[in-house]
Protein backbone atom coordinates (compact mmCIF):
# COMPACT_ATOMS: atom_id res chain seq x y z
CA UNK A 1 0.00 0.00 0.00
CA UNK A 2 1.27 3.38 -1.10
CA UNK A 3 -0.28 6.13 1.52
CA UNK A 4 0.01 9.04 -1.18
CA UNK A 5 -2.43 6.84 -3.92
CA UNK A 6 -5.30 6.43 -1.33
CA UNK A 7 -7.26 9.52 -1.41
CA UNK A 8 -10.41 8.62 0.05
CA UNK A 9 -9.72 6.45 3.43
CA UNK A 10 -12.87 5.37 5.48
CA UNK A 11 -12.51 4.16 9.19
CA UNK A 12 -14.78 1.75 11.36
CA UNK A 13 -13.60 2.84 14.97
CA UNK A 14 -12.39 6.10 13.97
CA UNK A 15 -12.70 7.22 17.74
CA UNK A 16 -10.38 4.69 19.11
CA UNK A 17 -6.68 6.22 20.47
CA UNK A 18 -5.05 3.98 17.25
CA UNK A 19 -7.08 4.40 14.75
CA UNK A 20 -7.41 8.30 15.17
CA UNK A 21 -3.41 8.79 14.89
CA UNK A 22 -3.49 6.88 11.35
CA UNK A 23 -6.75 8.88 10.17
CA UNK A 24 -4.47 12.02 11.10
CA UNK A 25 -1.63 10.56 9.00
CA UNK A 26 -3.78 9.35 5.74
CA UNK A 27 -4.99 13.26 6.18
CA UNK A 28 -2.09 14.85 6.06
CA UNK A 29 -1.26 12.63 3.19
CA UNK A 30 -3.63 14.31 1.28
CA UNK A 31 -6.41 12.12 1.57
CA UNK A 32 -9.87 13.13 2.07
CA UNK A 33 -10.20 10.61 5.45
CA UNK A 34 -14.52 9.97 6.74
CA UNK A 35 -15.36 7.27 9.80
CA UNK A 36 -17.81 5.54 11.88
CA UNK A 37 -17.96 5.27 15.53
CA UNK A 38 -19.86 4.10 18.15
CA UNK A 39 -20.06 7.58 19.92
CA UNK A 40 -18.95 11.25 19.88
CA UNK A 41 -15.77 11.88 22.02
CA UNK A 42 -13.27 14.68 22.77
CA UNK A 43 -11.17 12.42 20.17
CA UNK A 44 -14.18 12.55 17.41
CA UNK A 45 -14.63 15.89 18.03
CA UNK A 46 -10.87 16.93 17.45
CA UNK A 47 -11.20 14.71 14.24
CA UNK A 48 -14.30 16.59 13.09
CA UNK A 49 -12.59 20.13 13.89
CA UNK A 50 -10.30 18.83 11.47
CA UNK A 51 -11.98 18.19 8.55
CA UNK A 52 -12.62 14.58 8.80
CA UNK A 53 -17.14 13.52 8.24
CA UNK A 54 -17.71 11.27 11.10
CA UNK A 55 -21.00 9.73 12.02
CA UNK A 56 -22.62 7.75 15.02
CA UNK A 57 -24.48 5.07 13.41
CA UNK A 58 -24.09 1.90 12.15
CA UNK A 59 -25.75 2.66 8.93
CA UNK A 60 -24.50 1.60 5.76
CA UNK A 61 -26.19 4.45 4.09
CA UNK A 62 -24.10 6.75 5.27
CA UNK A 63 -20.38 5.10 4.14
CA UNK A 64 -19.57 7.98 1.20
CA UNK A 65 -20.12 6.50 -2.67
CA UNK A 66 -16.57 6.42 -3.06
CA UNK A 67 -13.89 4.45 -1.11
CA UNK A 68 -10.23 3.99 -2.02
CA UNK A 69 -9.67 2.22 1.26
CA UNK A 70 -11.88 1.07 4.60
CA UNK A 71 -9.84 0.27 7.67
CA UNK A 72 -11.23 -0.82 10.74
CA UNK A 73 -9.97 -1.75 14.23
CA UNK A 74 -10.38 -5.38 15.95
CA UNK A 75 -12.72 -3.57 18.49
CA UNK A 76 -15.32 -3.29 15.54
CA UNK A 77 -17.73 -6.29 15.75
CA UNK A 78 -17.83 -8.59 13.26
CA UNK A 79 -21.67 -8.41 12.53
CA UNK A 80 -21.76 -4.73 12.28
CA UNK A 81 -23.58 -3.19 9.24
CA UNK A 82 -21.06 -1.28 8.13
CA UNK A 83 -18.38 -3.64 7.98
CA UNK A 84 -20.86 -6.14 5.48
CA UNK A 85 -21.65 -3.43 3.30
CA UNK A 86 -17.89 -3.03 2.94
CA UNK A 87 -17.09 -6.73 2.69
CA UNK A 88 -20.32 -6.69 -0.90
CA UNK A 89 -19.13 -3.65 -2.16
CA UNK A 90 -15.86 -5.05 -2.51
CA UNK A 91 -13.86 -2.03 -1.35
CA UNK A 92 -10.47 -2.48 -0.13
CA UNK A 93 -10.46 -3.64 3.29
CA UNK A 94 -7.54 -3.25 5.83
CA UNK A 95 -6.87 -3.78 9.69
CA UNK A 96 -5.83 -0.94 11.40
CA UNK A 97 -2.13 -3.31 12.24
CA UNK A 98 -1.95 -3.99 8.40
CA UNK A 99 -1.99 -0.59 7.28
CA UNK A 100 0.44 0.71 9.68
CA UNK A 101 2.60 -2.21 9.31
CA UNK A 102 2.72 -0.87 5.34
CA UNK A 103 3.70 2.55 6.79
CA UNK A 104 6.53 1.10 8.54
CA UNK A 105 7.38 -0.19 5.28
CA UNK A 106 8.61 3.28 4.08
CA UNK A 107 10.85 4.38 7.17
CA UNK A 108 13.48 2.87 9.87
CA UNK A 109 10.88 1.98 12.16
CA UNK A 110 11.14 2.03 16.38
CA UNK A 111 8.62 0.16 17.24
CA UNK A 112 7.52 -0.50 21.16
CA UNK A 113 5.77 -3.49 22.82
CA UNK A 114 5.03 -4.88 26.52
CA UNK A 115 2.05 -5.59 28.22
CA UNK A 116 2.38 -2.41 30.07
CA UNK A 117 4.65 0.79 29.65
CA UNK A 118 4.82 0.43 25.88
CA UNK A 119 2.48 3.78 25.64
CA UNK A 120 4.70 5.97 27.65
CA UNK A 121 8.05 4.54 26.35
CA UNK A 122 6.92 5.36 22.97
CA UNK A 123 5.63 8.81 23.83
CA UNK A 124 9.02 9.10 25.53
CA UNK A 125 11.38 7.65 22.32
CA UNK A 126 9.71 10.33 20.10
CA UNK A 127 10.56 13.24 22.62
CA UNK A 128 13.69 12.56 22.50
CA UNK A 129 14.33 12.26 19.25
CA UNK A 130 12.05 15.22 18.42
CA UNK A 131 14.05 17.39 21.02
CA UNK A 132 16.92 16.40 19.57
CA UNK A 133 16.25 18.00 16.46
CA UNK A 134 15.88 14.34 14.29
CA UNK A 135 12.94 14.19 11.86
CA UNK A 136 10.46 11.82 13.22
CA UNK A 137 6.67 10.58 12.72
CA UNK A 138 5.19 9.35 15.90
CA UNK A 139 1.88 7.14 16.52
CA UNK A 140 1.55 7.25 19.99
CA UNK A 141 -1.50 5.36 21.94
CA UNK A 142 -2.15 8.12 24.24
CA UNK A 143 -1.97 11.81 24.34
CA UNK A 144 1.40 12.95 25.05
CA UNK A 145 1.51 16.05 26.47
CA UNK A 146 4.76 17.27 24.67
CA UNK A 147 2.87 16.78 21.28
CA UNK A 148 -0.50 17.52 22.75
CA UNK A 149 -1.94 14.76 21.16
CA UNK A 150 -1.36 10.66 19.86
CA UNK A 151 -0.06 11.49 16.69
CA UNK A 152 3.03 13.67 15.51
CA UNK A 153 4.07 14.22 11.77
CA UNK A 154 7.36 14.74 9.89
CA UNK A 155 6.81 16.22 6.68
CA UNK A 156 10.35 14.45 5.54
CA UNK A 157 9.36 11.39 4.10
CA UNK A 158 12.52 9.68 5.62
CA UNK A 159 12.07 10.58 8.78
CA UNK A 160 12.05 8.07 11.20
CA UNK A 161 8.61 6.02 12.34
CA UNK A 162 8.06 5.42 15.68
CA UNK A 163 5.27 3.31 16.80
CA UNK A 164 3.31 1.42 19.61
CA UNK A 165 3.33 -2.12 18.67
CA UNK A 166 0.07 -3.54 19.70
CA UNK A 167 0.13 -7.17 21.26
CA UNK A 168 -3.79 -8.04 21.04
CA UNK A 169 -5.07 -9.87 18.14
CA UNK A 170 -1.05 -10.53 17.09
CA UNK A 171 -1.22 -7.26 15.59
CA UNK A 172 2.92 -6.42 16.33
CA UNK A 173 3.34 -9.15 13.97
CA UNK A 174 2.38 -6.67 11.05
CA UNK A 175 5.41 -3.90 11.57
CA UNK A 176 8.69 -4.03 9.87
CA UNK A 177 11.05 -2.57 13.17
CA UNK A 178 14.59 -2.36 13.04
CA UNK A 179 14.63 -1.21 16.38
CA UNK A 180 12.51 -2.95 18.41
CA UNK A 181 11.56 -2.26 22.34
CA UNK A 182 10.11 -5.04 24.46
CA UNK A 183 9.13 -3.58 27.99
CA UNK A 184 6.90 -6.75 29.85
CA UNK A 185 5.41 -9.95 29.44
CA UNK A 186 2.73 -10.28 31.51
CA UNK A 187 -0.13 -13.29 31.14
CA UNK A 188 -2.67 -10.69 29.23
CA UNK A 189 -5.25 -11.20 26.46
CA UNK A 190 -5.77 -14.88 26.80
CA UNK A 191 -8.79 -14.75 24.75
CA UNK A 192 -6.18 -14.44 21.95
CA UNK A 193 -3.40 -16.56 23.35
CA UNK A 194 -4.79 -19.11 25.41
CA UNK A 195 -2.13 -19.15 28.04
CA UNK A 196 1.07 -17.10 28.54
CA UNK A 197 3.65 -19.67 27.04
CA UNK A 198 1.55 -18.94 23.59
CA UNK A 199 1.75 -15.06 24.76
CA UNK A 200 5.53 -15.27 25.02
CA UNK A 201 6.29 -17.07 21.47
CA UNK A 202 3.91 -13.87 20.02
CA UNK A 203 7.09 -11.83 21.62
CA UNK A 204 9.51 -14.03 20.15
CA UNK A 205 7.98 -13.74 16.89
CA UNK A 206 7.62 -10.16 17.32
CA UNK A 207 11.65 -9.87 18.29
CA UNK A 208 12.58 -11.92 15.59
CA UNK A 209 11.14 -9.06 13.28
CA UNK A 210 13.60 -6.19 14.23
CA UNK A 211 17.07 -6.26 11.32
CA UNK A 212 19.34 -4.21 13.73
CA UNK A 213 18.70 -4.54 17.69
CA UNK A 214 16.24 -6.02 20.11
CA UNK A 215 16.04 -3.98 23.45
CA UNK A 216 14.57 -6.30 26.43
CA UNK A 217 13.77 -6.02 30.36
CA UNK A 218 15.92 -8.03 32.00
CA UNK A 219 14.43 -11.26 33.19
CA UNK A 220 12.40 -11.54 30.13
CA UNK A 221 12.33 -14.86 27.97
CA UNK A 222 13.20 -13.53 24.51
CA UNK A 223 15.71 -15.28 23.07
CA UNK A 224 16.89 -13.74 19.98
CA UNK A 225 20.72 -13.37 21.22
CA UNK A 226 22.32 -12.23 18.23
CA UNK A 227 21.09 -8.50 18.62
CA UNK A 228 19.52 -8.40 21.74
CA UNK A 229 20.54 -5.14 24.78
CA UNK A 230 19.10 -5.81 28.31
CA UNK A 231 18.44 -3.29 30.27
CA UNK A 232 17.33 -3.44 34.15
CA UNK A 233 18.76 -3.05 37.79
CA UNK A 234 20.68 -6.00 37.45
CA UNK A 235 24.63 -5.90 37.20
CA UNK A 236 24.88 -7.88 33.82
CA UNK A 237 22.35 -5.25 32.11
CA UNK A 238 24.10 -3.61 28.67
CA UNK A 239 22.06 -0.19 30.31
CA UNK A 240 21.96 -0.68 33.96
CA UNK A 241 20.45 1.75 36.61
CA UNK A 242 21.69 2.51 39.79
CA UNK A 243 21.22 5.20 42.46
CA UNK A 244 17.62 5.77 41.79
CA UNK A 245 16.29 7.94 44.34
CA UNK A 246 12.60 9.75 44.52
CA UNK A 247 11.12 12.99 45.88
CA UNK A 248 7.65 14.79 45.44
CA UNK A 249 7.10 12.65 41.97
CA UNK A 250 10.62 13.16 40.38
CA UNK A 251 12.90 10.90 40.34
CA UNK A 252 16.84 10.63 39.44
CA UNK A 253 18.90 7.75 38.81
CA UNK A 254 21.96 7.06 36.64
CA UNK A 255 22.29 5.01 33.75
CA UNK A 256 25.42 2.98 33.37
CA UNK A 257 26.75 1.41 29.70
CA UNK A 258 29.66 0.08 28.92
CA UNK A 259 31.18 1.84 32.60
CA UNK A 260 29.98 5.22 30.98
CA UNK A 261 27.42 6.71 33.79
CA UNK A 262 24.62 9.48 33.02
CA UNK A 263 22.63 11.14 35.63
CA UNK A 264 19.04 11.37 34.63
CA UNK A 265 16.09 13.58 36.14
CA UNK A 266 12.90 12.32 35.66
CA UNK A 267 9.53 14.29 36.56
CA UNK A 268 7.81 10.96 36.88
CA UNK A 269 7.17 8.70 39.44
CA UNK A 270 7.41 5.11 39.95
CA UNK A 271 10.33 2.32 39.09
CA UNK A 272 8.02 1.31 36.20
CA UNK A 273 9.14 4.89 34.72
CA UNK A 274 12.80 4.56 35.30
CA UNK A 275 12.55 1.36 33.05
CA UNK A 276 10.61 3.04 30.70
CA UNK A 277 12.96 5.73 30.11
CA UNK A 278 15.91 3.54 30.53
CA UNK A 279 14.48 1.58 27.22
CA UNK A 280 13.72 4.81 25.63
CA UNK A 281 17.50 5.72 26.37
CA UNK A 282 19.11 2.78 24.95
CA UNK A 283 16.78 2.62 21.41
CA UNK A 284 17.85 6.94 21.10
CA UNK A 285 21.59 5.79 21.51
CA UNK A 286 20.97 3.02 18.93
CA UNK A 287 20.03 6.44 16.68
CA UNK A 288 23.41 7.53 17.61
CA UNK A 289 22.63 10.45 19.93
CA UNK A 290 24.55 10.63 23.46
CA UNK A 291 23.29 10.07 26.75
CA UNK A 292 23.88 14.01 27.89
CA UNK A 293 21.85 15.06 25.02
CA UNK A 294 18.90 11.98 25.44
CA UNK A 295 19.01 13.30 29.47
CA UNK A 296 18.51 16.40 28.45
CA UNK A 297 15.34 15.61 26.62
CA UNK A 298 14.00 13.36 29.55
CA UNK A 299 14.26 15.97 31.89
CA UNK A 300 11.69 17.72 29.73
CA UNK A 301 9.14 14.65 29.56
CA UNK A 302 5.74 15.69 30.09
CA UNK A 303 3.95 12.52 30.28
CA UNK A 304 1.09 10.84 29.40
CA UNK A 305 -2.64 11.52 29.82
CA UNK A 306 -4.15 8.76 31.98
CA UNK A 307 -0.81 7.72 32.56
CA UNK A 308 0.28 8.74 36.19
CA UNK A 309 -1.65 11.89 35.53
CA UNK A 310 -1.82 14.19 38.30
CA UNK A 311 -4.95 16.17 37.55
CA UNK A 312 -5.19 17.97 41.34
CA UNK A 313 -2.23 18.59 43.40
CA UNK A 314 -3.75 21.07 46.41
CA UNK A 315 -2.62 21.56 50.03
CA UNK A 316 -5.45 18.92 51.43
CA UNK A 317 -6.55 17.16 48.19
CA UNK A 318 -5.15 15.14 45.50
CA UNK A 319 -6.68 13.11 42.11
CA UNK A 320 -4.33 11.23 39.92
CA UNK A 321 -6.11 9.14 36.62
CA UNK A 322 -4.20 6.02 35.23
CA UNK A 323 -5.26 3.83 32.76
CA UNK A 324 -4.42 0.29 34.51
CA UNK A 325 -6.38 -2.18 33.76
CA UNK A 326 -4.56 -5.33 34.90
CA UNK A 327 -3.03 -6.28 38.17
CA UNK A 328 0.45 -5.59 37.51
CA UNK A 329 -0.59 -2.13 35.86
CA UNK A 330 -2.55 -1.56 39.29
CA UNK A 331 0.42 -2.72 41.76
CA UNK A 332 2.97 -0.48 40.15
CA UNK A 333 0.77 2.44 39.89
CA UNK A 334 0.13 1.94 43.82
CA UNK A 335 3.48 1.53 44.71
CA UNK A 336 4.68 4.64 42.77
CA UNK A 337 2.07 6.78 44.44
CA UNK A 338 2.81 5.25 48.13
CA UNK A 339 6.25 6.54 47.27
CA UNK A 340 5.15 9.78 45.88
CA UNK A 341 2.39 10.52 48.44
CA UNK A 342 3.22 8.36 51.68
CA UNK A 343 1.42 10.58 53.76
CA UNK A 344 -1.79 10.07 52.27
CA UNK A 345 -4.87 7.92 52.40
CA UNK A 346 -5.73 6.47 48.85
CA UNK A 347 -9.09 6.27 48.16
CA UNK A 348 -8.92 3.88 44.26
CA UNK A 349 -11.72 4.09 41.72
CA UNK A 350 -11.11 1.02 39.56
CA UNK A 351 -13.92 0.36 36.34
CA UNK A 352 -12.77 -3.65 35.81
CA UNK A 353 -11.63 -3.99 31.48
CA UNK A 354 -13.75 -7.11 29.66
CA UNK A 355 -15.01 -9.59 31.64
CA UNK A 356 -12.46 -12.25 30.17
CA UNK A 357 -9.83 -10.24 31.72
CA UNK A 358 -11.67 -9.87 35.11
CA UNK A 359 -12.45 -14.14 35.15
CA UNK A 360 -8.53 -14.50 34.26
CA UNK A 361 -7.22 -12.58 37.14
CA UNK A 362 -9.86 -12.36 39.61
CA UNK A 363 -7.60 -13.43 42.31
CA UNK A 364 -4.51 -11.07 40.83
CA UNK A 365 -6.64 -8.09 40.76
CA UNK A 366 -8.44 -8.37 44.57
CA UNK A 367 -4.96 -8.36 45.84
CA UNK A 368 -3.63 -5.59 43.60
CA UNK A 369 -6.87 -3.50 44.43
CA UNK A 370 -5.86 -3.96 48.32
CA UNK A 371 -3.00 -1.82 47.66
CA UNK A 372 -5.54 0.70 48.68
CA UNK A 373 -7.03 1.93 51.36
CA UNK A 374 -10.30 2.46 49.62
CA UNK A 375 -12.34 0.73 47.11
CA UNK A 376 -14.98 1.85 44.65
CA UNK A 377 -15.51 -0.50 41.97
CA UNK A 378 -17.43 0.34 38.85
CA UNK A 379 -19.25 -2.02 36.68
CA UNK A 380 -17.19 -4.12 34.28
CA UNK A 381 -16.38 -1.97 30.63
CA UNK A 382 -17.27 -4.81 28.51
CA UNK A 383 -15.85 -3.39 25.71
CA UNK A 384 -16.04 -6.18 22.63
CA UNK A 385 -16.95 -8.80 24.60
CA UNK A 386 -20.69 -10.39 26.06
CA UNK A 387 -21.34 -10.50 29.73
CA UNK A 388 -20.09 -13.85 31.45
CA UNK A 389 -22.30 -15.71 34.15
CA UNK A 390 -20.84 -14.84 37.37
CA UNK A 391 -17.96 -12.54 36.71
CA UNK A 392 -19.19 -9.20 37.46
CA UNK A 393 -17.80 -6.26 40.33
CA UNK A 394 -19.95 -7.82 43.31
CA UNK A 395 -18.07 -10.65 42.58
CA UNK A 396 -15.09 -9.20 42.78
CA UNK A 397 -15.34 -6.58 45.29
CA UNK A 398 -15.84 -9.90 47.72
CA UNK A 399 -12.44 -11.45 47.22
CA UNK A 400 -10.73 -7.79 47.63
CA UNK A 401 -9.53 -8.53 51.27
CA UNK A 402 -10.73 -5.16 52.70
CA UNK A 403 -13.11 -3.75 54.42
CA UNK A 404 -13.72 -0.10 53.36
CA UNK A 405 -15.04 -1.02 49.78
CA UNK A 406 -18.21 -1.08 47.59
CA UNK A 407 -19.64 -1.43 44.23
CA UNK A 408 -20.94 2.21 42.53
CA UNK A 409 -22.99 2.83 39.47
CA UNK A 410 -21.08 4.77 37.06
CA UNK A 411 -23.91 7.90 37.09
CA UNK A 412 -23.47 7.98 40.93
CA UNK A 413 -19.50 8.07 41.37
CA UNK A 414 -19.64 12.22 41.26
CA UNK A 415 -21.78 12.14 44.41
CA UNK A 416 -20.14 9.37 46.03
CA UNK A 417 -17.02 11.28 45.74
CA UNK A 418 -18.18 13.88 46.73
CA UNK A 419 -19.28 12.77 50.03
CA UNK A 420 -16.06 11.14 50.76
CA UNK A 421 -13.92 14.21 50.05
CA UNK A 422 -11.04 11.55 49.69
CA UNK A 423 -7.49 12.94 50.24
CA UNK A 424 -6.03 11.50 47.46
CA UNK A 425 -8.46 10.11 45.08
CA UNK A 426 -6.90 7.65 41.66
CA UNK A 427 -9.27 6.52 38.99
CA UNK A 428 -8.08 3.36 36.88
CA UNK A 429 -9.32 1.65 33.58
CA UNK A 430 -9.16 1.35 30.29
CA UNK A 431 -12.66 1.81 29.67
CA UNK A 432 -15.16 5.15 29.51
CA UNK A 433 -13.92 5.99 33.12
CA UNK A 434 -12.01 8.42 31.24
CA UNK A 435 -15.48 10.44 30.57
CA UNK A 436 -15.08 11.11 34.29
CA UNK A 437 -11.99 12.84 34.70
CA UNK A 438 -13.16 16.21 33.59
CA UNK A 439 -16.22 16.37 35.71
CA UNK A 440 -14.24 14.88 39.02
CA UNK A 441 -10.86 17.36 38.59
CA UNK A 442 -13.28 20.32 38.32
CA UNK A 443 -15.12 18.70 41.12
CA UNK A 444 -12.13 18.47 43.37
CA UNK A 445 -10.39 21.19 43.00
CA UNK A 446 -13.47 23.40 44.54
CA UNK A 447 -13.23 21.71 47.61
Amino acid sequence: MNSNERKRVYFLGIGGIGMSALARYFQSRGAEVSGYDLTPSSLTRQLESEGMAIHYEDNPDRIPAHIDLAIYTPAIPNDLHELEAIRQRRISLMKRSEALGDISKEHLTIAIAGTHGKTTTTAMVAHILHDNRIETTAFIGGIARNFKGNFHLSPNKDSILVVEADEYDRSFLQLHPDIAIINSIDADHLDIYGDKEHLVAGFNDFAALASQKVIVKHGLDICKEGNKLIFGTESTCDFRIENMEAKGGVCTFDIIEKNEKTPVTLPLAGLHNILNATAAFAAARQIGLSGTDIAHALAGFKGVMRRFDIRVNSRKHCYIDDYAHHPEEIKSCLSAIRNAFPDKRITLVFQPHLFTRTRDFMEDFANSLAMADELILLDIYPAREKPIEGITSQALLEKVPMKNKQVCKKEDLLQVIEDIRPALLVTMGAGNIDRLVEPLEKEIATW
